[in-house]
């Protein structure tokens, strides 16, 4: 069983347009395929984006039972696939189907006379499915026949994020070891870390399993149901289930991506001084300034092998569910346990921000009407 990383990621979206738009406008992403009935796609408009090494497919419904119009209905807009690549899709999809994963498509083949791509589609975590996706020649073609690429392969040098560094999973309390079980024992990932984080009154659970190429990892979370209602709980009651809480893209110069892209609107959520303040004590050395952390918001830690730095966007949803977080690894292998706290505290503060202007725009009604 061979699986190489994430070969795509597919979004499932009230308006695929509006939502490349945005990722377009806001992180510099390019449309660079299409597909619709036009290609063969039945029912669904689909936009293919990239950044970096990073693909990412926009898909909404046109009919009220296509499975994309479904999943935004019950979850809202959010990750559906998650996509590995592979050397032999028919194989692993036999493999993984023997070790206890669903079988949803079997194995089909995309070719022209350049390429070639076999993709066949298995369960995951709740709604959240697996494409195998196995490729063979010119790797900018996409899905040939199904995607029309509308953009030349070009190198992009300038590009400020570069691949998927992981994602993480809510799943309610008392799913976790079953779920990392099942991507032990079916894709033959290996848990590589686990923690319990208590953070006021609120706790969690976590594990993270990892393929055995290093490059896909899922964190894994659940709540504490002995301890008060949290964030996780949040998320799994405005989502309606498990499902991917953020993706992880991982860049080369995170100050100059803050910059951009806070100049391009997007928002990230605050980490108080203090913090910084505390940051020279807390770690000996930082490879980074100081001041253009503090300034952006960007948190830092450490392992074993070396250090990285993180910061998390405000969700993009109505729901208040998926984010995105931005990290820059400086040979840390880790993924931050030590900014918790801070992640949750900066959460607290944005929804409790939310919650206030919700409130002052109801009493700006009531005073008005």
């Amino acid at each position: 069983m061979n699986i190489l990383g994430i070969d795509h990621l597919e979004f499932y979206v009230g308006d695929a347009r509006q939502t490349a738009y945005f990722l377009c406008t806001a992180f510099g992403f390019r449309i660079c395929g299409q597909g619709g009935p036009q290609t063969g796609l039945v029912d669904q408009r689909s936009l293919l984006l990239q950044h970096g090494d990073i693909r990412v497919v926009l898909t909404s419904g046109l009919v009220p039972d296509h499975p994309a119009t479904q999943y935004v209905g019950r979850h809202g807009d959010g990750v559906a696939i998650v996509a590995f690549q592979t050397d032999d899709a028919a194989a692993l999809y036999a493999e993984v189907v023997a070790r206890g994963a669903t079988a949803l498509m079997p194995p089909a083949e995309y070719a022209d006379a350049d390429t070639r791509v076999v993709t066949a589609s298995v369960s995951g975590f709740g709604d959240v499915t697996h494409r195998l996706v196995e490729r063979h020649g010119a790797r900018w073609e996409f899905m040939p026949g199904a995607i029309e690429m509308t953009l030349p392969e070009q190198n992009f040098d300038g590009d400020l994020l570069k691949v998927i560094d992981h994602l993480a999973v809510c799943v309610p309390g008392g799913d976790l070891s079953a779920t990392s079980r099942f991507y032990q024992d079916v894709f033959g990932f290996a848990e590589i870390f686990e923690e319990y984080i208590e953070v006021g009154g609120q706790g969690m659970d976590s594990k993270v399993v990892q393929s055995p190429s290093r490059q896909v990892t899922f964190t894994l979370i659940e709540p504490d149901l002995s301890r008060r209602p949290g964030q996780i709980d949040d998320f799994l009651s405005w989502h309606a289930g498990a499902g991917v809480q953020h993706v992880a893209f991982r860049t080369d110069d995170i100050v100059t991506a803050v910059r951009t892209f806070s100049e391009r609107g997007v928002g990230f959520l605050s980490t108080p001084g203090a913090y910084f303040d505390a940051l020279e004590q807390r770690l000996s050395s930082v490879d980074l300034p100081i001041a253009d952390l503090r300034e952006l918001g960007v948190l830092v830690d450490t392992d074993h092998y070396g250090q990285l730095y993180q910061i998390f966007t405000q969700s993009m949803h109505v729901r208040r569910t998926l984010f995105l977080e931005l990290i820059e690894r400086h040979g840390a292998l880790t993924f931050g346990t030590s900014n918790i706290k801070s992640l949750y505290e900066a959460k607290e503060r944005e929804l409790g921000a939310s919650a206030d202007q919700a409130a002052a725009r109801d009493h700006a009604g009531l005073a008005t009407a």
